[in-house]
Formats: C-alpha cells, sequence, structure tokens
C-alpha cells in the first residue's frame, strides 16, 4: 500500500522547514517558500494567514515531530541504539544536502527575536528540545541510569548534536559528528553501569 500524497499545506510546511535550516528564518520568505514546495503562494497565505512567524512555527512543529517519531522508535532499543538513530539523522541531512543543511530547530532558536516578544516559533523551539530531551532522559531513566543524571545527558546529547551539525557545516566535514558520537556513546555507557 503506497503512502498518501502529501497535501499543499503539509508540502508547505515541509519546505518551509528545508529552507529555514538552509538559509536560516530571517533569509527565508514566503513567496520563496511557496515557490520551493511548489506551492500557489495564495494558498500559502490561505493555509498560514499569520504569515511567516506561523509557517515557522509549523516548520518547526513538523521537524520536531519528525525527529520525535524516530528517536521514539529507535529508543525503545536502548539509549545507545536511540543516540545512534539520532546522530545517522542528522548525518544524513548534513551529507545528502552537501553541508548546506542543518536543524530548522536550531535555526530558528539562534536568530535575534524583536525586542519584547517571544515569537511563536522561538516557543515552538523551545517545546521541541524540551520533547528531544525528555524522550532520551526517560529512555536513560528506563535502562538504570540516575533520574539528575538522566536530564543532564539528555540535555547534553541534544546540546552537542545540535552544535555538531552546525560545525560539520562549517567544516564541511563530517568529522565533528563522529567525534561527538564516539564521546556521548561513552557517556551514556558509564551512566549506564552506575
Amino acid at each position: 500500500m503506497s503512502k498518501p500524497s502529501p497535501t499543499a499545506r503539509e508540502r508547505i510546511v515541509a519546505g518551509a522547514a528545508d529552507m529555514i535550516s538552509r538559509r536560516g528564518l530571517n533569509a527565508t520568505s514566503i513567496r520563496e517558500t511557496a515557490r520551493h514546495a511548489r506551492a500557489p503562494l495564495g494558498s500559502t497565505y490561505h493555509y498560514f494567514p499569520e504569515g511567516k512567524q506561523q509557517l515557522a512555527t509549523e516548520a518547526v512543529r513538523h521537524t520536531g515531530q519528525w525527529v520525535a517519531r524516530s528517536l521514539r522508535k529507535e529508543l525503545e532499543a536502548g539509549p545507545v541504539a536511540g543516540l545512534r538513530a539520532f546522530l545517522a539523522l542528522w548525518r544524513t541531512i548534513v551529507v545528502d544536502s552537501d553541508f548546506r543543511a542543518g536543524c530548522p530547530v536550531l535555526a530558528v532558536s539562534i536568530e535575534e527575536p524583536p525586542v519584547d516578544e517571544t515569537p511563536t516559533a522561538l516557543a515552538a523551539a523551545a517545546d521541541v528540545f524540551t520533547e528531544w530531551e525528555g524522550l532520551l532522559a526517560a529512555s536513560l531513566r528506563e535502562h538504570g541510569a540516575e533520574p539528575g543524571r538522566a536530564a543532564q545527558l539528555a540535555t547534553l546529547v541534544v546540546a552537542a548534536v545540535e552544535g555538531t551539525v552546525a560545525m560539520c557545516r562549517a567544516k564541511r566535514s563530517i568529522q565533528p559528528l563522529d567525534h561527538t558520537a564516539e564521546q556521548l556513546q561513552a557517556l551514556i555507557r558509564t551512566a549506564l553501569k552506575d
């Protein structure tokens, strides 16, 4: 049975996530996103009447859910397997894009928000990072890590992987990801033995 084709709205959201992962939020326009998603500009405004911030928020949530689904599945085999899957996912994105794409959640997080305002996309990014940390921490606890250490290690994993993806793009090399993978796996194994 074949997977149904994505709707125009889904194509626009996925296209926005891809563009933000490559260019950042400020350099991504609604018009270019519609063109990238091969959707009429009018339908973009129809689905996202609040504009770019609404579209960016949906793109961040889309990425968050996509990664969380993969993590949940892989964490069933344990935290090391989950870590490997998390790293493999980002490796594929970085390599397949020839080091041009990273994480749209991170991209939204590092752009300067307007003064005295927390944009919805930034709040969504915080929620996504929290969800990823929660999934990793729960798996670590289930496999024997002390709860406080599990939470801290989950934060370290998400932060290290996000930073490593940025380093890979800057260096146009996958080596930072390989180094990070080795060290994070060692830390997880140590946490599970203690």
